[in-house]
């Protein structure tokens, strides 16, 4: 039905002469609107700027000196592919230890032209205890478990490995061949590009560069270490009598890394007119720098974790990266991810992440306490808190990652870093500085954020890897 704007005009108008008091829409203009300042979507609880500690960098950098290591060469892979044929990335062979820092781009492209690809179904044996070990294993894609007899005969699992992952690497600097110590088994499909050492051993005899890099290494690998391949410091106990005591020291790492301190920035522009006539009752300049300075601190955390320099998903060892057995985040996974590290202090997840892990603990019919921390009520694993952080990625295979940490100075943990008392600084290593006027009556503020993040020794952070949060089409 078809109403007509005359009659409702005319009723409207009626309505009003009827009318005994002032409408709400006629008083309105008389009133002062109560109003709430300007809200935004975009901010976050940020628990890694709160739980980090933050040390003073005066120098613009900070320094983290450690003893001397000889465990090199843990770094991962890099493959590319074309079609269904896959190849290492050449310069990426330098990861494995026997060619750490070898850059001959020649050899290592040709090592890189002798790696046969295979491929492996689920529960098919890839390297059998026992039998000679005449070649490196160079994981494209997919995860391999390592097991090993225990000692009454059951099946014990030493490691899972996944994509970038190798081993047998220890063959290729022998002069005898050896045997395999361990069954390594597909859990998945696996794609791997085999280096045979028959190859690697006939480029090295015609190669003096090549073989001068495996007798460095060779001399690298007899020096004394402890168990975590630091320079061993010698110490005599439970003797007798007046024996002669070892002489030692502590050897230090003769180029420490150096961490600068980032920045993010960006320049906040207000007319002078809104200003100078729209300050009341709020002031115009606050509100908009509060939002940009809630903006800068948002993305400090997600360089915090994911940029390639400092971030914490690119700064773990790769001893202290760790798979997850089945997919899922499980209590098993969490578990092995607490036991690399004395006092771990928190975890950090996305929260799809969390609620994946509390579905497997229901499934294993476990119920998670939660914890006060920091004033909330957050869910924990074994007392440890388990904080949410969206600024971990998930990729587009539904895949993301936990981080564990020990934090502090004191602790030999993770810390931030930050410059206090730096020029018009407006927070805590943060500065906003007025840049003028331009001839459009526009005012510009310079806002800087400053900040870094260190790990102080490897195994304060550790990283659970290819957490699936979609399984079974859940």
């Amino acid at each position: 039905m078809t109403i007509d704007p005359s009659v409702t005009s005319a009723g409207e108008a009626a309505a009003e002469q009827a009318r005994q008091s002032l409408s709400t829409a006629a008083a309105r203009n008389l009133a002062t609107t109560t109003k709430t300042p300007p809200q935004m979507q975009g901010i976050s609880s940020r628990w890694l700027l709160k739980v980090l500690p933050w040390v003073q960098v005066n120098g613009g950098s900070y320094r983290v000196n450690r003893r001397l290591s000889f465990v090199v060469g843990d770094g991962k892979l890099t493959f590319s592919n074309v079609g269904d044929q896959v190849s290492v990335i050449p310069e990426e062979l330098a990861e494995l230890p026997v060619l750490r820092d070898f850059e001959d781009a020649g050899i290592l492209g040709e090592l890189a032209r002798r790696c046969e690809q295979r491929e492996y179904a689920a529960g098919e044996v890839i390297a059998q205890a026992g039998a000679d070990a005449d070649h490196v294993v160079l994981i494209a894609h997919g995860k391999v478990t390592r097991h090993t007899s225990g000692k009454y005969g059951n099946e014990v699992r030493l490691k899972l490995l996944g994509d970038g992952d190798y081993f047998g690497d220890d063959t290729l600097a022998r002069e005898q061949p050896g045997s395999w110590e361990f069954t390594a088994r597909a859990e998945t499909r696996v794609i791997a590009l085999l280096l045979p050492r028959a190859a690697f051993l006939s480029l090295r005899d015609s190669s003096p560069a090549l073989a001068a890099q495996v007798d460095s290494h060779r001399s690298q690998a007899e020096a004394p270490r402890n168990k975590s391949g630091e320079a061993e410091i010698e110490i005599s106990s439970g003797h007798d009598g007046e024996p002669v005591l070892p002489r030692t020291f502590a050897d230090y790492e003769l180029n420490p890394r150096e961490y600068e301190l980032s920045v993010a920035q960006t320049v906040l522009k207000i007319h002078t007119r809104v200003a100078d006539l729209y300050n009341q009752p709020m002031n115009q300049m606050d509100q908009q720098l509060k939002l940009t300075v809630e903006a800068l601190r948002e993305r400090q955390e997600h360089e915090l974790v994911n940029n390639t320099e400092f971030g914490l998903l690119h700064n773990a060892d790769l001893r202290q990266r760790l798979q997850t057995h089945s997919g899922p985040p499980t209590p098993d996974d969490l578990d092995e991810l607490l036991s690399r590290r004395r006092e771990t202090k928190v975890f950090l997840a996305h929260p799809k992440a969390i609620a994946a892990f509390a579905k497997q603990c229901t499934k294993a019919g476990i119920y998670p306490s939660s914890i006060e921390y920091l004033g909330h009520r957050v869910p924990a694993w074994r007392d440890v808190p388990l904080l949410p952080c969206n600024k971990i990625p998930i990729g587009k295979d539904h895949t993301t990652a936990i981080i564990a940490m020990r934090t502090g100075e004191d602790n030999q943990g993770v810390v931030g870093l930050h410059q206090t008392g730096i020029p018009d600084e407006y927070q805590p290593s943060l500065s906003v500085r007025f840049m003028g006027i331009n001839e459009q009556a526009i005012m510009s503020y310079l806002v800087s954020a400053y900040y870094s993040a260190a790990v102080l020794v490897p195994d304060a952070l550790g990283v659970l890897e290819n957490v699936e949060l979609v399984q079974n089409g859940s």
